[in-house]
């Protein structure tokens, strides 16, 4: 069903996430049972209301202009000076904090390192997807927040161009658990991010060293946050600055691991795949998450349509894409228990395998990203 709705209204549940910022400045303020907000506020919290509000399967019109959708894009580029303003203060802050222990300036900044993975990154990755110049800036500010800058390369040059195929690190592989994943991503990943970017400069007749390789500006802000750590904070500051970068990153993997899980491309032979349809990430419609996460569980679109914005995005029933049984929060949740996240998944990839690929019988090499690798990223 296709619903056009008037933007401000449609767009307020989506400013939700300014609720984490004061849970974690709470928690700094207050130690003890505070600590625990952070957490009980996004995935407490949104778990709870997915249950309440249900799933959203209405559709908005795709073709809604632009000047439409000001009170959704305002949200994103206002988060980039809350978190800054939010990380950096907790940084002056909590290491000079005589009420709070040790134990407690860290579990801080777990909590800030939520809001930075579960909003922050999220938002970056919408961010970095627009053609404007300032939103790719805004994107690139907060991926230096958590040091993880060449997400956007791997993600615009590996991921969108090679997901579902032996190419994609990203591509969780049939029971392979979160705790092997992990680590395999964050070598990986940084080296495609590193060869693709070098590839296009290649293309060019440019080398590495050129001005235009988006790598000096990486490097040029994550050591701007680096040192602005280091001079609100000191040591504690730039240790507690580091644990929340690190806390963020695990959260955008865990988010990574559960949207293609399985889910694999075809084969057509001689390094050939089929092109990426809805069927090759996992969708869900939980309304409360989707609100969280400015409808990132609308997966299947974003891999489709990946330059529509984010209230633009469709969601599919499960004849055309694989839906997931609850929303990201408990299911980034259950990843963590590899044994339950197997028995909860393995049986909708093998669902998916018959619905889609009846033909295909013999799954080892899919399951091993054992597949030839795609010629153009050979």
């Amino acid at each position: 069903m296709i619903r056009n709705r008037t933007p401000l209204p449609a767009a307020l549940p989506f400013w939700l996430s300014l609720l984490l910022p004061p849970s974690v400045i709470a928690a700094a303020a207050f130690g003890g049972w505070a600590l625990l907000l952070p957490p009980l506020a996004s995935w407490g919290l949104f778990s709870v209301l997915d249950a309440l509000a249900g799933r959203n399967e209405d559709n908005p019109d795709p073709a809604t202009p632009e000047s439409s959708l000001h009170a959704y894009r305002l949200v994103t580029l206002l988060w980039v000076p809350v978190q800054l303003v939010t990380l950096f203060g907790l940084i002056a802050y909590v290491p000079q904090a005589a009420h709070l222990g040790a134990a407690e300036k860290i579990a801080v900044f777990f909590g800030v390192g939520i809001v930075s993975g579960t909003v922050g990154i999220n938002y970056s990755h919408e961010l970095m997807h627009q053609k404007s110049r300032l939103e790719r800036w805004l994107g690139d500010i907060l991926l230096a927040m958590v040091l993880y800058s060449h997400f956007r390369s791997e993600h615009l040059r590996v991921h969108h161009l090679w997901v579902g195929t032996p190419a994609d690190p990203v591509t969780a592989r049939y029971n392979e658990g979160f705790h092997r994943f992990f680590p395999r991503v964050l070598y990986q990943c940084r080296r495609s991010a590193w060869r693709a970017e070098c590839a296009l400069l290649a293309r060019k007749g440019l080398t590495w060293r050129d001005r235009s390789n988006p790598y000096w500006r990486y490097w040029t802000l994550q050591a701007l946050m680096l040192a602005l750590a280091l001079t609100l904070g000191g040591i504690w500051g730039l240790g507690l600055f580091l644990y929340q970068a690190l806390v963020a990153v695990w959260q955008l993997e865990l988010v990574n691991y559960i949207e293609h899980y399985g889910l694999t491309r075809r084969h057509l032979g001689n390094g050939k795949y089929e092109h990426v349809l809805p069927r090759h990430s996992w969708n869900a419609s939980h309304r409360a998450s989707n609100w969280l996460l400015i409808n990132l569980q609308r997966h299947s679109d974003h891999h489709y349509k990946p330059d529509r914005r984010f209230p633009l995005l469709q969601t599919y029933d499960a004849s055309e894409a694989p839906q997931l049984p609850l929303g990201y929060p408990l299911m980034t949740m259950a990843a963590l228990v590899p044994p339950l996240w197997r028995r909860i998944m393995n049986p909708r990839v093998r669902a998916w395998r018959r619905t889609f690929y009846p033909d295909v019988t013999d799954w080892h090499a899919y399951n091993k990203a054992q597949n030839p690798r795609p010629r153009a990223a050979a």
